[in-house]
């Protein structure tokens, strides 16, 4: 008589799965673009289309990688708007800021606006775009762009190290730049490190993605009337000190996975 106690399937290897998530993950870019196209002539629209796709997106990771998120230190996002200064590691952290925050306006390269569908997506949702090749008249230009965003209570959220960085880049790799303290000196606004380890399980570029527990932690705002000088070495400090801390974390076990 044969055993009826069932054989456990082996999951497939982590490379395969990452190559058929990076599949799917296209084709439900592409799918949700086209589909979403009518939410761009509703006021609210756009926003709702991003959300409702990193919400698929945050499904079709958990699913086929084995990979989550967890939040921690909402209570140090303060009432009335901020400018969020995060840690940028790949794709992942940029898919997932319509879902940690009500309403964004994320400074990103101008661009990202032009990508066919997704672009339309990104700008009507309130994103932020910078001229790069501009210099000093790029950071004038958005620190106006967001000022008009903060008017409208939105946060603004930027990467202050202007590009993606691996967990073992260092600020001298890749330093921290002055864009963050010219917003925050032109909006007035307070200053809230986002750090992660996103990096650890989605590297940037075409590595191999792997299953775990994202942590996205809001560290505390850093302290009202601070110079530039002193604002950009503060949160330098606090914000590599914690994406270290966070890392070891994930590289340890702890928040890891497969």
């Amino acid at each position: 008589m044969r055993s009826s106690v069932p054989v456990p399937v082996a999951s497939p290897p982590r490379p395969i799965r990452s190559a058929l998530f990076v599949v799917a993950f296209y084709v439900l870019t592409a799918t949700a673009c086209v589909v979403a196209l009518p939410a761009l002539l509703v006021p609210g629209g756009p926003l709702a289309a991003v959300r409702g796709y990193a919400r698929a997106l945050a499904l079709l990771e958990r699913a086929v990688l084995g990979l989550s998120y967890e939040v921690r230190g909402l209570e140090n996002l303060p009432l009335g708007g901020c400018i969020v200064a995060a840690k940028h590691y790949s794709t992942y952290e940029t898919l997932k800021l319509h879902l940690l925050l009500p309403h964004p306006a994320i400074v990103l390269k101008r661009e990202l606006l032009r990508i066919p569908l997704w672009g339309w997506f990104l700008a009507r949702a309130g994103a932020v775009p910078i001229d790069r090749s501009r210099g000093v008249d790029a950071l004038r230009a958005a620190a106006e762009a967001a000022q008009a965003a903060a008017a409208r209570g939105q946060s603004i959220v930027i990467f202050p190290q202007g590009t993606r960085v691996a967990v073992t880049d260092t600020p001298g790799h890749k330093p921290y730049r002055p864009g963050v303290a010219q917003i925050a000196a032109a909006t007035g606004l307070p200053v809230v490190p986002l750090a992660m380890n996103s990096g650890v399980f989605w590297p940037r570029g075409p590595s191999v993605k792997r299953g775990g527990v994202v942590v996205f932690r809001f560290l505390e705002p850093l302290p009202a009337g601070l110079s530039k000088r002193a604002l950009m070495a503060t949160l330098e400090e606090r914000l590599e000190a914690a994406c270290a801390g966070l890392v070891r974390e994930a590289l340890a076990g702890g928040r890891g996975g497969e």
